[in-house]
């Protein structure tokens, strides 16, 4: 089938002997069957009710990461609560540890409206720690080589590199993104966000959402998410740019404990996070990185599936100027993006309907033979970018907090 879609210049076939080409359903009964843990090339995603029960379109993501990487070496594993499952997060950590997880993570009464998505935020950096690799969203579409880049980096015991993500804004500024998070170990970085994010559960004798833990004390200094220029009217409230600010901000607490852990430094601790991040963290731009469909419509989710649906023009038919921008859109990803995160979540109340909330809605239409959609899909699988991506040049920035993780100043 790759035969049938032109190779963008900058990208290379991925020799065949490398690719898992067996039938989706083949490949489903590796995914539902896990092998024990071997190493620490591990790919960790969570769907609260197992791979069997996701939407089409992100059961076609995990098969690629799949035919991609597992004959290089990588398992790839979506954790899950279903009792019974292989796959049972129970399995593979100690839910009733206190020190794992929080009681609402425990008791099965994390609520408010992304309480799915802050159950996976939960289970990411505790398999981190425990068995090392890679954490992904269920949403991030892989397109380079993630096995080169982790044996030159984090595997290589001469790179100064221990953890890779993407970073949302320039070098500068210190956002890590949840949605990819890479490390081998117990890493000293995940390790005390794990400890603070955490703590920020049992706040109040123990919360049930994220909701408000932008404010806590032990995040103070950290600056908040968002920008001067997002706001959004929904039932007729206009909700501003600081009243968004927040709300992102609580949706990805995570993303903020990162932020506040990389620039603290905790001298009864000997850390160092300004330091540490400089020296230690990989990180890739996060527009062109993992987010350049969004850069090519200006975060028009109903344009970028509109784009993505078209046909290529047939033998004869001339290119329409949509049909340009689209091809233009597949093959600057193909060549420059070591992924593509599909958007869902709290972000589809501030900016609309996403390319993946419309997969999500259009059963199959990511996967219709001729269409934009199906080359991207296509070239993610049977190629790879030459390049591997480039680090953001961190230089140690001013810490945001200087005092003990898990108090006050």
């Amino acid at each position: 089938m790759e035969s049938d879609y032109q190779i963008p210049v900058g990208v290379h076939a991925i020799p065949s002997a490398l690719l898992d080409l067996r039938p989706d359903s083949d490949v489903d009964h590796d995914l539902l069957h896990p092998q024990p843990i071997s190493s620490e090339k591990n790919i960790w995603f969570f769907w609260h009710s197992g791979f069997a029960n996701m939407h089409p379109y992100t059961q076609r993501n995990i098969r690629a990461w799949h035919r991609r990487f597992s004959k290089q070496g990588w398992a790839v594993r979506v954790m899950d609560r279903l009792a019974g499952s292989p796959l049972n997060i129970a399995n593979f950590l100690d839910t009733t540890d206190p020190a794992i997880f929080p009681r609402a993570f425990v008791d099965g009464t994390i609520g408010g409206d992304y309480a799915p998505q802050h159950t996976s935020d939960l289970v990411r950096w505790p398999l981190l720690l425990k068995y090392g690799g890679v954490y992904a969203d269920v949403g991030l579409m892989q397109i380079g080589d993630l096995d080169k880049l982790w044996n030159e980096t984090i595997a290589n015991d001469d790179s100064r590199y221990e953890v890779i993500s993407y970073n949302c804004g320039g070098a500068d500024e210190r956002n890590l993104a949840n949605y990819f998070l890479a490390s081998r170990r117990n890493n000293p970085l995940f390790e005390r966000c794990h400890r603070l994010f955490l703590e920020l559960w049992a706040a109040d004798g123990g919360k049930t959402s994220t909701e408000g833990m932008h404010s806590s004390p032990l995040l103070k200094g950290a600056p908040i998410m968002g920008d001067n220029a997002l706001t959004f009217e929904e039932n007729g409230k206009k909700f501003s740019a600081e009243e968004v600010g927040k709300m992102l901000t609580d949706y990805i607490t995570q993303g903020q404990v990162l932020v506040l852990v990389m620039g603290l430094i905790d001298e009864e601790d000997g850390w160092n996070g300004p330091k540490y991040a400089a020296e230690h963290v990989f990180a890739i731009e996060y527009m062109i990185g993992s987010q350049l469909i969004n850069e090519y419509t200006a975060w028009n989710g109903p344009r970028a599936f509109e784009l993505m649906s078209l046909h290529l023009p047939k033998d004869g038919e001339l290119e329409s100027e949509d049909q340009k921008l689209a091809r233009g859109i597949v093959e600057a990803c193909l060549q420059k993006s070591f992924g593509f995160k599909l958007a869902h979540g709290l972000i589809i109340r501030v900016l609309g309907e996403t390319l993946g909330s419309l997969w999500r809605k259009h059963t199959g239409s990511d996967y219709v033979p001729g269409t934009y959609a199906h080359w991207l899909r296509q070239g993610m699988i049977y190629w790879t970018p030459d390049e591997l991506p480039q680090a953001l040049d961190f230089k140690e920035i001013a810490p945001f907090k200087r005092g003990p993780l898990l108090r006050e100043k």
